[in-house]
């Protein structure tokens, strides 16, 4: 007689058995996992289930995937060196590639390096910046992919270790731990968090790096890049100067409307360092030339003096979301002038129905769940971009305000829940 003998799941198991759960509802419920319906895009709605919807679940903040010169500069490149060049930069690579680097380091004024992807910046980047007798300090809310990217060093023995977000307290007392132990301290955070919106606190920051010799910065600003700072440097520069140990990731899939991560360092020698060694400058394609064509037209539309227009119009909505949310009482989490924000919701179960809600008063917007927050930290991610009428915010927080306490009393749950549930 055979007997059945039941093994316990790992946690990394009931891990993936929750994401897995909660995409299959979202899907399930026609809230994920999407795929739009329009035959031509125009920046503000989208079509869904044969309806019109305002699309507030994009990161184009300033609204540039239509502009003319960007279509145009995808036409003159694809036209001239077609759809791919199929090679490895470590091999050869269109003169495209070298045109779009000077423009950037004509906007950060330090040497850089285009990467297909933010992702493949940082798998690049990581492994060859940190030494095996460094450690590496990582904010608790960075974002996935630099934590992702941190395992290959991990896997080396380098010591990898979490800290609560944003408290530089606690960095300082875990640097105060490990000065003696490591050559290098690495902190790595976001600049613009893609949660809740919340921004890095670099005066602390800097006054650390100028305490502590071993402190390196690495930061990832792909939220930041474009609509904030002097030619879109991003949100990190636009506060600071670039300091000899801050080795930053911008971004261009969002606000500059192209794709492909920009690593800046903070000498040459380092660049060619990522470069020669970089695993992903080796064995990745590049970036096509379509894309290289939008990306030069785009970093010249950011060295001119329009891109202050777009910077402007943006903030003006961000400002009035803020004043409008507060005028409505809604749970508005980690308030700042970032584009990006986060309605606090609590249980899963009050997103998933507050989300259909939205969708049916003709407003899509992201739910915000796990693993990307923790399980009962569930909220309504909503970016602003600069195709949004104020109209269209005024309507969206309306519809929420409307909404939220039926989706509450649908769940069992309450304001006083969510209060709870994030502290406020």
């Amino acid at each position: 007689m055979s007997q059945t003998t039941t093994v316990s799941k790992t946690r990394h198991e009931q891990i993936l058995d929750t994401i897995d759960e909660v995409t299959k509802i979202s899907s399930g419920l026609g809230i994920a996992q999407l795929e739009i319906e329009d035959e031509e895009i125009n920046g503000r709605t989208i079509r869904l289930k044969g309806r019109d919807v305002v699309n507030f679940g994009s990161c184009s903040y300033l609204g540039l995937e239509k502009h003319p010169d960007i279509i145009q500069g995808v036409v003159n490149a694809v036209t001239k060196y077609g759809s791919q060049f199929s090679s490895s930069r470590a091999y050869a690579s269109v003169t495209l590639y070298s045109e779009a680097e000077n423009l950037f380091e004509e906007i950060f004024e330090r040497p850089v390096l285009l990467a297909p992807t933010v992702t493949l910046g940082h798998l690049s980047n990581i492994p060859v910046l940190v030494g095996d007798r460094d450690a590496v300090i990582l904010d608790l809310q960075v974002h996935s992919c630099v934590q992702t990217a941190t395992q290959l060093v991990k896997a080396r023995g380098v010591h990898v270790e979490l800290i609560r977000h944003n408290r530089m307290d606690i960095l300082e007392e875990r640097i105060l731990e490990l000065r003696d132990k490591y050559d290098k301290i690495w902190y790595m955070a976001d600049g613009v968090y893609s949660m809740y919106g919340d921004f890095l606190p670099l005066d602390d920051l800097y006054r650390l790096l100028d305490k502590y010799d071993q402190l390196n910065l690495y930061v990832d600003d792909a939220h930041g890049t474009g609509w904030a700072g002097k030619h879109g440097v991003g949100y990190v520069l636009s506060q600071k100067p670039f300091h000899p140990r801050l080795f930053l990731v911008a971004g261009l899939a969002k606000s500059f409307a192209a794709c492909g991560g920009v690593l800046v360092f903070p000498d040459e020698r380092t660049k060619q360092r990522v470069r020669n060694c970089g695993g992903t400058f080796i064995f990745s394609g590049p970036i096509q030339p379509p894309m290289l064509g939008a990306i030069i037209a785009s970093a010249k539309l950011h060295l001119s003096e329009d891109i202050k227009k777009y910077q402007a119009e943006l903030q003006k909505r961000v400002d009035y979301f803020v004043e409008t949310c507060k005028s409505f009482k809604l749970p508005l989490i980690g308030e700042s002038n970032s584009p990006i924000f986060f309605i606090g919701v609590g249980k899963p179960g009050v997103g998933y129905n507050m989300v259909t809600r939205v969708m049916n008063k003709g407003f899509y917007i992201n739910l915000s769940v796990f693993p990307s927050v923790p399980y009962k930290n569930t909220g309504l991610r909503i970016p602003i971009t600069v195709n949004h009428t104020f109209e269209d915010i005024y309507n969206v927080l309306s519809a929420i305000a409307e909404q939220l306490p039926f989706a509450l009393e649908d769940n069992n749950s309450s304001m006083e829940d969510i209060r709870k549930a994030f502290k406020i």
